[in-house]
């Protein structure tokens, strides 16, 4: 087989060997660059839709999947006061014919990793190779490293190259020079996670307050973790915040005294909330950060693919789903016709649309952004009886529209399948 028939995926994250594990499916050969000398069980947890599960589960992945993370029972909404607002069940519990599965990014990473060297070898995982260009003629492409140490390697030739490196994504710099900074959303989150007995069902996913006086997320990613029976759970905050760094680095650490006073009085029968917040193993700190919808992901046999082409704010539990929703329409295509510049342009039709919607909704209709409704409209003060504040079927409403744009409502998935 010749390598110069190869899509090059630049980039070995979630996006990149998902994509990947659908290629090997669809029978077009592959070869992954990935810049870090080692790949590591980075970050903290994240949540897997059902759109994403659907997607991974004709992977072959669901069980493995189910097996490291959490199966998320529901959806619960509290005020800063720790009134009840809303909930509702999730995935298998609302009706899907796919779970949703809270899991640890490093578990989710190494699923994907382990499928790929055990499908396709480990040979097709190159470490240590630092996209720095990628020239195309007619014929294929060219892809330029180095070690990340300003030490250059033999460039490396494909058909295509499929850019799955990112928010620093060097392809995308070459399509969009004149790309606008990051847009700041004006708040920043905190990210870490702890060891805690099980809360709620054991199984819930709770959005606590706003991020104009603090916002907290939390839910557990690993069960069972030790002889008492806690489980790993991973948490979320957001707060409002000056921020002109909007450094991009998922992995800066930072202290619990950086936010904590907004929390301080947060004691609710289930959860103590500073407690919780103090115990956590690390602390992670990222500024909220998304870029407008780009034109366009293609120029000839080079495309964008996961948060290279649509960095969006890590709400609603979807830049890891849209990433592999990308790779998973991409590959059949790629195998059913061969004129492949043009099936990146389809690719592109299709994706490109529907990811920018996502981008724009987590701004302002996100799942947890119905708790800014009710802030507002009681004026941040405890409220006698929520339905004096809003209906159940505003909240019904404001949930499925979510889901609508995002491209996981039931019927839309049953449908697709």
């Amino acid at each position: 087989m010749n390598p110069d028939d190869d899509v090059i995926i630049i980039g070995a994250g979630i996006g990149g060997l998902a994509f990947a594990l659908a290629l090997q499916r669809a029978g077009v050969p592959f070869r992954i660059y990935e810049s870090a000398p080692e790949l590591k069980p980075l970050g903290v947890g994240l949540n897997l839709l059902p759109h994403a599960i659907k997607a991974l589960t004709d992977l072959g992945l669901q069980k493995r999947l189910l097996a490291k993370g959490v199966e998320t029972r529901e959806y619960s909404f509290y005020t800063r006061h720790g009134q009840h607002v809303y909930s509702e069940p999730r995935g298998m519990f609302a009706g899907y014919d796919w779970p949703q599965i809270s899991i640890h990014r490093g578990d989710l990473h190494s699923v994907l990793l382990e499928a790929v060297k055990e499908r396709c070898g480990a040979d097709k995982v190159v470490l240590d190779h630092k996209c720095v260009a990628v020239e195309q003629d007619e014929t294929g492409v060219t892809v330029r490293f180095d070690n990340g140490k300003g030490e250059t390697l033999a460039p490396q030739r494909g058909a295509i190259a499929v850019a799955c490196d990112g928010v620093h994504s060097v392809l995308r710099r070459q399509h969009h020079p004149k790309e606008a900074v990051p847009r700041y959303e004006g708040t920043t989150q905190y990210r870490g996670t702890t060891r805690l007995q099980p809360f709620l069902s054991g199984a819930s996913m709770a959005y606590l307050g706003t991020y104009e006086t603090g916002k907290l997320i939390i839910y557990p990613i690993r069960n069972n973790i030790d002889a008492e029976g806690r489980q790993l759970v991973n948490w979320v905050i957001e707060l409002s915040k000056p921020n002109d760094q909007l450094l991009r680095d998922w992995n800066r650490q930072c202290s619990v005294d950086e936010f904590i006073a907004n929390f301080e009085d947060w004691r609710f029968d289930w959860m103590d909330v500073p407690a919780v917040l103090r115990a956590a193993d690390s602390i992670y700190e990222y500024p909220m950060v998304d870029q407008d919808p780009l034109p366009f992901w293609t120029v000839g046999r080079t495309t964008l693919m996961g948060d290279a082409a649509h960095p969006m704010m890590p709400r609603g539990s979807n830049g890891a789903a849209q990433a592999i929703i990308d790779g998973i329409t991409l590959a059949p295509m790629l195998a059913a016709r061969d004129d492949w510049p043009a099936v990146l342009k389809d690719y592109e039709a299709q994706r490109l649309k529907a990811t920018g919607d996502v981008v724009l909704a987590n701004r302002e209709i996100a799942p947890d952004a119905v708790l800014r409704v009710v802030h507002e409209r009681t004026g941040g003060q405890p409220f006698r009886d929520i339905a004096d504040v809003i209906s159940r079927d505003e909240l019904v409403q404001w949930q499925e529209r979510y889901r609508k744009v995002a491209g996981f409502a039931a019927d839309d998935l049953r449908k697709a399948d």
